[in-house]
């Protein structure tokens, strides 16, 4: 048990281990919504307003590492195998694929070392809320290494519950 001084720690990172976890059990392709910056490790060239969307089921990536502060894989962009770090406080949302359910969190504080063009203002702190986030289109199923990811969101849209 913590002492009364000690703050909590995040549920960020517990709330996406569980979600990834309730995707993968259920057959859907968790997804992972990314705004980046300089602390993030990923291919630029996939990288579109500031933020990534990036396929992370067991057959897109290898040695995946859901940790508090960092998630760790390999994944392959054009057949070439890259290292990806995301810092937990980076992902604005997980989702499945196929139904679009999952959450969506607040987007992280702007960081002094980030280039003015990332930056943003910083939005009220809010607790995080389940969202659904629309599917894609009814056209056939491609290979996990083919499978193009979802655009990106625009900047400053809010996930809606879609019926």
């Amino acid at each position: 048990m913590s002492d009364s001084t000690t703050p909590a720690s995040s549920t960020k990172p517990y709330l996406v281990r569980a979600l990834y976890e309730w995707c993968c059990d259920n057959g859907f392709t968790p997804h992972l919504a990314v705004r980046v910056d300089g602390s993030v490790r990923v291919p630029r060239e996939h990288v579109r307003n500031g933020e990534i969307v990036l396929n992370i089921s067991f057959g897109a990536t290898s040695g995946i590492e859901l940790g508090n502060e960092e998630i760790r894989f390999k994944a392959r962009f054009g057949g070439v195998a890259r290292d990806i770090v995301v810092p937990v406080s980076h992902v604005t949302a997980i989702y499945a694929r196929e139904n679009g359910q999952g959450m969506a969190f607040p987007p992280p504080q702007a960081d002094a070392s980030a280039p003015a063009e990332a930056q943003q203002p910083a939005p009220e702190p809010q607790a995080p809320r389940l969202h659904a986030v629309p599917g894609p289109a009814a056209d056939g199923e491609q290979a996990p290494d083919d499978d193009p990811e979802p655009p990106p969101r625009p900047a400053g849209a809010h996930l809606k519950r879609v019926k």
